[in-house]
């Protein structure tokens, strides 16, 4: 099949939008007409500084960043800040986790290395089908940080709301970054994995209060020190160029589409029509309770495995690809990115109905 007979709905890495490949393309051999590539390129040298520095200035106009906080590109993944974070921020104290999923579980599970991470909420008796209410969270007054994951990609639940907690919020929002207005000034700290909405695997991107810096642990490596990072600029060692660069033309397709306000429109439009459908399916139910549902990873699945198997496989076969559930959940995951176009959603939407006309139950 050839790229314009598929919608890919992989939860990361995920489809990138076509206009910014397509630049990168044309910039792959001979940047500018420099004679080499950007993945040749030292990252030392001024023509990629301008890049990074062009990059960064446009990341902090579409996320509307404040003076107060610095955007760092890094590397590691999230997986890395599971570890970061409370390095830097914990102090050997305490810090409060709501566990709302597989990731939030696992960061919790690394902070406890270098600290105490008390459970303000979690939800793994229910499956992980919902957010906790304001009301619901358990908070420590005396927390260093209150640490959540804006959008659980493996259940489809999703943050409706920004907690209000004494303690500031440390937030990973990998897959639903640049997809709804943030106001950045009122977390401590962002970190991101670049392969949902923004680029390719390898770039992290961190946003953080300064204030919070320079309190690292004694044990903490120089590569994994925020303050390190802030005084280089990134570049304590070599960046992921490749992937910054990719940011940028990323962001640039972003403001001409119409910035985050027109992503959070048509996100919600993608999502809603879809679970508009399985509200009312006879067949497919969704796993997500309403309120909580994720509009960036819809999960949902039918009465049987076999049924949930030959659903992906027929799906596979008309160009509707990684629609496969995560192997911890199983089921079907239609993930809703920005780069997704509607007519991804109107092509799954008009295979599940057939499906059902045949397999009703």
């Amino acid at each position: 099949m050839s790229r314009e007979q598929v919608f890919n709905f992989a939860p990361g890495p995920s489809v990138l939008p076509e206009s910014a490949l397509k630049r990168a393309q044309e910039d792959l051999l001979d940047y500018r007409g420099s004679g080499v590539s950007v993945m040749e390129m030292s990252h030392r040298s001024k023509m990629f500084q301008a890049i990074f520095d062009e990059t960064k200035e446009k990341f902090k106009r579409a996320m509307r960043v404040p003076d107060t906080h610095e955007v760092l590109f890094l590397q590691g993944g999230g997986t890395l800040q599971f570890a970061m974070v409370p390095m830097n921020l914990l102090e050997g104290a305490s810090a409060d986790y709501a566990v709302t999923g597989n990731f939030s579980g696992k960061a919790a599970k690394e902070a406890r290395k270098y600290g105490s991470a008390r459970l303000a909420a979690d939800t793994t008796a229910t499956g992980h089908d919902r957010i906790p209410t304001q009301a619901e969270l358990r908070l420590n007054p005396d927390a260093k940080y209150f640490y959540y994951c804006s959008n659980n990609t493996i259940y489809g639940t999703e943050w409706q709301y920004v907690p209000e907690t004494p303690s500031p919020l440390v937030c990973d929002m990998s897959s639903d970054i640049l997809t709804r207005p943030v106001d950045v000034s009122k977390y401590g700290l962002i970190f991101a994995g670049a392969q949902k909405n923004m680029a390719p695997a390898g770039l992290t991107v961190v946003v953080i209060d300064r204030r919070l810096a320079g309190k690292e642990l004694p044990i903490t490596p120089e590569i994994m020190s925020y303050q390190t990072m802030i005084e280089k600029d990134s570049m304590l060692n070599t960046p992921p160029c490749w992937c910054i660069y990719m940011l940028g033309l990323v962001l640039d397709w972003l403001e001409e589409q119409g910035g985050v306000a027109a992503m959070e429109q048509r996100k919600h439009e993608r999502a809603q029509k879809l679970y508009a459908y399985l509200d009312e399916s006879g067949l497919f139910a969704a796993h997500a309770l309403p309120g909580s549902r994720s509009e960036m990873n819809v999960t949902f699945r039918t009465p049987s495995e076999e049924l949930d198997a030959e659903f992906v496989r027929g799906a596979a076969e008309r160009g509707l690809l990684n629609i496969k559930g995560h192997r911890i959940t199983g089921g079907m995951r239609a993930s809703l990115y920005n780069a997704m176009p509607m007519e991804g959603v109107e092509a799954l939407l008009a295979y599940m109905k057939e499906f059902e006309v045949h397999h009703h139950v």
